[in-house]
């Protein structure tokens, strides 16, 4: 082993950090990237030369090579956005993404998304976000993922009301009127009356209003009416409500719980040319207690007709059509996918990355605790430190001009061996 074996080693340290500073500068030039990784080198020495001597064998290192560059998968900070399609992961997921026309999936933490003229979710490359889709009863499919497109959702049609739930207490001291018609033009035949709201075929509203008379105190009896709207208008009694002692419906669960009461109707010919004989269940979920009448609420579940207003990823990950009428439908939701070594992954670039088999077992499935947890009117930021940067901008740059040292000095030394024989 001689004095240029020392040459060698200071190359060996050149090429080497050369290579560090390249990975450093991908780094910062890459500090503004959404959802970029940054990366590190990984140094290893080289194989050393065995010397004899007095005291033994001893070795000596004949320098330093890259052992690998590694991606640094750890959590980026997130950056609010004011769009509906801005999505950031959470965890160890990656959104799944495939390429229009071919059968390539890539991998991606950028979920900076929006809608092409086709309708499908894509990133800004034109990569098609994979996820799965409603059917028209609203349940998730089963299946393979596939892409997201929003077709045919710029209407919704309108939904005639076929339930409607009023939530009330009814006041146990009220007066006692006894038994007797209801009429809504005379308040002394009725204590309380609440109104509601139903949507015929159509979708065009009517109002529905309920009212209630106290017939025994005794047996905390009290008779129902409702009237609808319409011409001629319509008045019909539906029965009575009796509650127990301690102020609830005296019909009950098997489990005891206060059962709320069903009564079917088959609504009036609203005469507009919907359907006539309209079904609906009025529900009444009531309580007697020792407090005022009050509504607390009332629900159906019919709306009208409504355009589209706009198209939104809620946090759950689920692609969300909202109307003009306060209707919502769900159209898909995101897929996400977990790598059982991310750092096996292969980059592509454009924030892409590609399945290896160094990247072990895939998951893919919907967010949660176990793929990442996704977040609206947000994008992942890149998770490189520019401080930490810099710092190792700096030794690598001293480990270079150490290096260059080496070479330098091993010159001078073996131009005075030469020297030497003049």
């Amino acid at each position: 082993m001689g004095i240029t074996s020392a040459l060698y080693s200071g190359v060996s340290g050149l090429n080497t950090n050369s290579q560090a500073m390249s990975v450093i500068g991908n780094n910062l030039a890459n500090t503004n990237t959404l959802g970029f990784k940054g990366s590190r080198t990984v140094f290893s020495d080289l194989l050393s030369s065995n010397v004899s001597g007095s005291g033994g064998t001893s070795q000596v290192g004949r320098g330093v090579g890259l052992s690998t560059v590694d991606n640094v998968f750890s959590q980026g900070t997130f950056e609010s956005t004011s769009s509906d399609t801005d999505v950031a992961i959470e965890g160890a997921g990656f959104f799944v993404l495939k390429e229009p026309g071919a059968d390539a999936t890539y991998y991606s933490r950028a979920g900076a998304f929006r809608f092409d003229d086709e309708g499908f979710l894509v990133n800004p490359e034109g990569m098609r976000v994979q996820g799965k889709s409603f059917d028209a009863a609203g349940v998730l499919t089963n299946g393979d993922p596939s892409d997201i497109q929003v077709t045919n959702v710029g209407l919704i049609g309108a939904r005639a009301t076929d339930e409607l739930t009023f939530t009330t207490n009814l006041d146990e001291n009220a007066a006692q009127l006894g038994a007797g018609a209801i009429d809504p033009a005379n308040a002394a035949t009725f204590n309380y009356t609440v109104p509601g709201q139903v949507y015929d075929s159509l979708g065009e509203p009517h109002q529905l209003s309920v009212y209630w008379r106290l017939v025994d105190n005794a047996t905390n009896t009290w008779a129902m009416a409702y009237t609808t709207d319409g011409d001629p208008a319509t008045l019909a009694n539906i029965g009575n409500l009796t509650f127990d002692a301690n102020g609830n419906l005296a019909d009950a669960n098997a489990d005891g719980a206060p059962d709320p009461v069903t009564v079917a109707l088959a609504l009036p010919d609203w005469g507009n040319g919907s359907t006539a004989g309209q079904a609906l269940d009025l529900v009444f979920d009531c309580t007697q207690y020792d407090s005022d009448s009050q509504v607390i609420g009332t629900s159906q579940n019919g709306f009208s007709a409504g355009e589209l207003n706009n198209v939104a990823i809620n946090s759950e990950g689920t692609i969300v059509a909202t109307y003009s009428n306060g209707e919502k439908m769900n159209i898909s939701q995101l897929v996400l996918a977990r790598f059982q070594n991310p750092g096996g992954l292969q980059l592509r670039g454009s924030n892409h990355y590609e399945a290896t088999a160094e990247a072990g077992t895939i998951r893919v499935g919907l967010p949660g605790p176990e793929l990442g947890q996704v977040f609206t009117n947000a994008l992942e930021q890149s998770n490189v430190d520019m401080g930490q940067e810099f710092v190792k901008m700096i030794t690598t740059q001293r480990g270079f001009q150490a290096n260059s040292k080496i070479i330098t000095t091993v010159d001078e030394m073996l131009s005075e061996l030469i020297n030497l024989k003049r």
